[in-house]
């Protein structure tokens, strides 16, 4: 297969090299175009307000181009300007972090994947529940035999499917669900600080109150120790109110 890679963390990060390595041992061509720098938490974001630099990186047994973007960036770059056809399948990640719940809103892995979901590629997105793993050989291997095994052609056109590996060794999974995602969202809270100026600054935090979530969606089964696979459409709008809203504009004479 021809697979476009990427993630949010980074080019250098252990999660896309992992993965890289894996796809390619597995006999598959793969087209690395990565962030240069970490863009965790940037959602679907676009760079419009300066130009794109590319850079490529080459060490051994690995190749790449360094976007100075976004993950969307990186996906929209290579479609356009790097790749001479479209490839078979986009990956992104593994991506240091679970992406489950409201995380999808936020998280640059999944809105690289959408990217490539909304191009009519079916797309993948990993992640862990872990932000400092020190090895993910295991869960890159996992990852490319469920390449190779799944129909990727009963994914619906448009659609993402989202995996996440739980906070464990390999051995220690306790089996893989196919759930939905938790519609519960965080407390935030933001930690007050000071500079050493004696000015405030304010670092944001949060939790999932766990009392809340579905046993049965992604964010529990995954604490439990669960690979989780969501498939995720974006297609937002909400047609049960549609005709709600439409009665009200012309028993109000709003048309104009």
């Amino acid at each position: 297969m021809d697979i476009l890679l990427t993630n949010d963390d980074g080019i250098h990060a252990i999660g896309v090299k992992s993965i890289y390595s894996e796809l390619k041992s597995s006999g598959h061509n793969v087209f690395l175009v990565a962030p240069v720098t970490e863009q965790s938490a940037v959602g679907h974001s676009l760079t419009i307000f300066s130009p794109i630099m590319v850079k490529e990186i080459s060490e051994k047994g690995f190749r790449g181009m360094a976007i100075s973007g976004t993950p969307v960036d990186c996906i929209k770059w290579a479609m356009s300007s790097y790749l001479k056809k479209k490839p078979d399948l986009v990956v992104s990640g593994i991506n240091n972090g679970a992406n489950v719940g409201i995380d999808i809103l936020y998280s640059g892995t999944v809105s690289a994947a959408t990217e490539g979901a909304l191009a009519g590629i079916p797309s993948l997105a990993v992640s862990i529940d872990d932000f400092n793993p020190a090895e993910l050989k295991k869960q890159a291997m996992w990852t490319a035999r469920f390449i190779e095994r799944f129909s990727w052609s009963m994914l619906p056109e448009q659609n993402v499917l989202n995996m996440n590996f739980p906070a464990c060794e390999m051995e220690m999974i306790r089996g893989i669900r196919v759930c939905p995602q938790t519609n519960i969202v965080y407390n935030d809270y933001y930690n007050s600080r000071k500079d050493p100026r004696g000015r405030p600054y304010y670092w944001l935090g949060g939790e999932i109150p766990m009392d809340r979530v579905d046993p049965g969606s992604d964010r529990a089964l995954l604490s439990r120790g669960y690979i989780t696979l969501t498939p995720l459409r974006f297609e937002l709008t909400n047609f049960d109110v549609v005709s709600e809203l439409q009665g009200l504009v012309q028993s109000d004479n709003l048309d104009i």
